[in-house]
């Protein structure tokens, strides 16, 4: 549920579940969430006998974007194997990927996101260095069919 107030909630506080329920752990922990949003088409349509010079707006299909999600390489397969389910066809894979996020206090979930159906579209790890001091990162892209946010 979404708590207002009168000042913005800071960005770095925030849970990310994959669809197995755990938000604990670095399996769990994600350096970044980016892209979450959707989009409602519309259809311009004008019959050709209008008195008004302009087209009406009709509502159309809603999209939603892909998210991005990075973290550092900690060695688990987590990703992989559900990537491996959605490319070898299996229709469980798609899952309710659930980001929410927290107070500064980390007590209260302040607002909520959820990508229904969401499924792996993308994942690249690196780039590697030997000669570089950052973090190993791996990308995760998903594409989803609903967002609803409490």
């Amino acid at each position: 549920m979404a708590v207002l107030r009168d000042r913005p909630y800071v960005q770095f506080n925030f849970l990310v579940d994959l669809g197995t329920g755990n938000t604990d752990g670095p399996e769990a922990g994600f350096q970044e969430v980016s892209g979450i949003g959707m989009e409602v088409t519309v259809s311009e349509y004008r019959n050709g006998n209008e008195k008004e010079n302009s087209v009406r707006k009709i509502t159309g299909l809603n999209k939603a974007s892909d998210v991005t999600l990075k973290r550092g390489v900690i060695g688990s397969l987590n990703l992989y194997q559900w990537l491996d389910q959605i490319r070898n066809g299996d229709q469980k894979a798609l899952r309710t990927v659930t980001i929410q996020l927290q107070s500064e206090d980390h007590t209260t979930v302040v607002q909520t996101w959820k990508l229904i159906r969401a499924r792996i579209i993308k994942h690249t790890s690196g780039p590697f260095n030997a000669k570089g001091t950052d973090v190993a990162m791996e990308e995760l892209v998903l594409a989803y069919e609903r967002l609803e946010m409490e």
